[in-house]
């Protein structure tokens, strides 16, 4: 009976994760059919909001066949379906009719609801994504002889193919403004749909076809942007690395320099006399101990999805290549936050681990479950395809029970076995007392100014990641994107160790937990310029607030971790080379 999860698990794997792939071997003769598959609708300006295609009173194939997507696609809600087109390698149609039907009042209803919140549509030929608008909206500004708006719906699209040996290699759509039916009276009216397919030859290699949806990232003023803000974050990290060697050669060898020399009243001054309390136990051992688990294994994951985009394993619109990366991955480095948090918290106490692994397995994904149980609640009542369908659900729940936590636990049993060196915590009695702080001391004030200049740093690449999640503008420069995560990175380690001996200098030991606030704090100013973000953008619409909201509170939740590890991490490597200094003193 113990071979049926187990068996259960693999038949998720092989027809979920990674599905049969009915994807074609992309070579084909002189008339053979190439199928086009319908994808979805939405209104352009709220990218969440979107349906399945033939939701509109499109005419509709028969047999509907849906192709099965893979988990990917289901999680970036595709939801592909046959259609009525007949394309055919290398022959030409022209105003070739696909449909002809008739459109009483609540089609019309349905398509002029549709036009005037400006619906697009998304379609895939051979695995190449085109899109195109449903209607248009004219008014008196453009027609002076017409009073009102009129809704008009486009009836012809053209597909200009290009074709390299037997290879297809780009595809335009154009809806054609001169074939349009005025649908803004409710009379029913009879409406047919024409098509046209012209094919022209290239010399673009079929390796390099899915370059032309990054060509919107390479244009000049773009490009321009992309380096200046590179530029200006290096000029932040030189600065900030300037300081923080005068921090060190200065300041902290004048200090090792005056305890080696001077009596005993110099060693109780500064940041030297407080050893024992520095290295005390933390509080809340445990959910600290989850933190840092979290925070690393996030850190693994954000490394290798750049990773795979700089290689060109992740090319925008592959059917969902990215979320599957992301869950993938995620499952995967489960092993690595168990690993951290129980070598950890077995530096300072040879029991109760258990509990810090359990506390990681939740830290992170029992808020990600709540916030997207509820997104998938307001998608199922607006019939969106962003609602997961319940199988969907199922698999998720089995690839975590049977895959995340086993990896999990197996990493905190080999943390526990095998952990880092141990710190040997303090061994005074009392507490020290922590002096009287001045204002620009405390610790609200340390994480703005900690998450302040990181988040300045990299704010125009942020902005333009949004609009690539929001705004349907192609962020596809891997290179940048992995220089601005550098620098992020970066700047929150530099800050945190320069804030941290700040901290130390005025005898102030409880640097644990404030290394990773200020180290995660860029994330609530990634948080609040989201707001602003979204105030100045066209999304409308409850569903795509919630979303919006949903999904970036999850992404900043997630940079909280990370980089709060981060900055922990660089803090703890600062203060046991400074205190080993001491000691070698």
């Amino acid at each position: 009976m113990s071979k049926i999860p187990n068996l259960l698990l693999i038949l998720v794997i092989n027809f979920w994760v990674f599905p049969p792939v009915y994807s074609f071997n992309h070579h084909y003769n002189v008339g053979d059919q190439i199928p086009i598959f319908a994808n979805k609708v939405g209104p352009l300006n709220n990218p969440s909001e979107a349906y399945e295609y033939f939701d509109l009173p499109f005419c509709r194939p028969d047999p509907l066949i849906r192709r099965k997507e893979s988990l990917g696609e289901v999680l970036s809600g595709d939801r592909l379906t046959n259609t009525r087109y007949d394309i055919r390698f290398q022959e030409m149609k022209i105003a070739e009719e696909w449909c002809t039907t008739k459109l009483g009042r609540e089609e019309l209803v349905k398509f002029r609801d549709a036009i005037q919140r400006d619906y697009y549509f998304q379609m895939f030929f051979d695995d190449l994504p085109f899109w195109g608008f449903i209607g248009k909206v004219e008014g008196e500004s453009l027609n002076p002889y017409m009073k009102g708006s009129r809704s008009y719906l486009f009836t012809h699209v053209q597909l200009d193919i290009l074709y390299n040996d037997n290879n297809v290699i780009e595809v335009h759509a154009f809806s054609d403004p001169n074939h349009v039916v005025d649908i803004t009276e409710d009379a029913a009216i009879n409406v047919k749909f024409t098509y046209s397919a012209n094919w022209n030859a290239t010399s673009i290699r079929f390796a390099n076809r899915m370059k032309r949806y990054s060509k919107a990232s390479l244009l000049s003023p773009v490009q321009q942007l992309h380096w200046f803000s590179v530029i200006n974050s290096a000029v932040i990290i030189l600065l900030s690395m300037g300081i923080l060697a005068v921090l060190y050669w200065w300041n902290i060898k004048n200090d090792l320099r005056k305890y080696s020399n001077g009596d005993e009243d110099d060693r109780e001054i500064g940041w030297a006399c407080i050893e024992g309390d520095v290295f005390r136990c933390p509080t809340l051992l445990s959910l600290f101990c989850a933190v840092l688990g979290c925070g690393t294994q996030l850190f693994l994951v954000f490394c290798c999805l750049f990773l795979l985009t700089s290689l060109g394993l992740l090319v925008p619109y592959t059917h969902g290549t990215l979320w599957t990366a992301v869950v993938v991955i995620y499952t995967v480095t489960s092993a690595v936050a168990g690993y951290t948090a129980a070598s950890f918290h077995c530096q300072y106490s040879e029991t109760g681990w258990e509990r810090s692994v359990l506390l990681t397995g939740i830290l992170f994904m029992g808020p990600l479950a709540l916030v997207l149980s509820i997104l998938n609640t307001v998608a199922v009542s607006y019939g969106s395809t962003a609602a997961l369908p319940f199988g969907t659900i199922v698999v998720m729940f089995l690839i975590h029970t049977f895959v995340t936590a086993p990896l999990l636990a197996l990493g905190g049993i080999v943390g526990c076995r095998y952990r880092c060196t141990k710190v040997v915590p303090s061994t005074k009695k009392y507490v020290r007392e922590i002096p009287p702080l001045n204002w620009y001391r405390k610790i609200h004030i340390q994480m703005f100014l900690g998450g302040l200049l990181p988040f300045s740093a990299v704010l125009v690449e942020l902005h333009l990641l949004y609009a690539s999640m929001w705004s349907y503008k192609l962020f596809t420069l891997p290179s940048i994107m992995l220089i601005s995560f550098s620098i992020l990175v970066l700047l929150t380690a530099i800050l945190s160790v320069g804030l941290t001996y700040i901290q130390l200098s005025v005898e102030d030991p409880e640097w644990w937990w404030r290394s990773v606030l200020r180290g995660g704090s860029t994330a609530m100013f990634m948080f609040v310029y989201c707001i602003y973000f979204y105030a100045r953008s066209h999304m409308d619409g409850f569903m795509q607030l919630c979303f919006f909201l949903g999904y970036n509170a999850c992404i900043c939740y997630a940079c909280f971790l990370m980089l709060g590890a981060i900055g922990f991490r660089a803090s703890s490597i600062f203060i046991q080379h400074m205190y080993h200094g001491v000691k070698s003193e």
